[in-house]
């Protein structure tokens, strides 16, 4: 998984909004099984404990993204990107083994 900078910068300014940001060690990155179309990305805050034995730990520009284990298999090759424009500012999900994608963008299929 490949981070954009402008993802990174994001990713640093929702942090710093939190309440307590020192206790936030990044970002962990998953997927669900929901969604018309199957799967959908899930993104929360995690602090440093959070970092399970075979997760994958990036760090890029400055911030420190967990790769969920059990969602390796769906996010190799993604690039995580982050678009604000004036019809939406949302984290993007450039992956390469998507097969098809619901008509909101919401979930996808492998």
């Amino acid at each position: 998984m490949v981070l954009t900078e402008s993802a990174a910068d994001r990713i640093k300014e929702l942090i710093e909004l939190k309440t307590n940001p020192l206790d936030i060690f990044g970002v962990r990155i998953g997927v669900r099984r929901r969604g018309c179309n199957g799967y959908s990305y899930v993104m929360n805050y995690a602090e440093e404990n959070a970092v399970e034995k075979l997760d994958e730990l990036i760090e890029q520009h400055g911030v420190k993204v967990i790769v969920d284990s059990k969602a390796l298999l769906f996010l190799i090759g993604t690039e995580m990107d982050y678009v604000d424009n004036e019809i939406k500012a949302e984290f993007v999900f450039n992956n390469p083994n998507v097969k098809g994608e619901c008509g909101c963008g919401e979930s996808f299929t492998v």
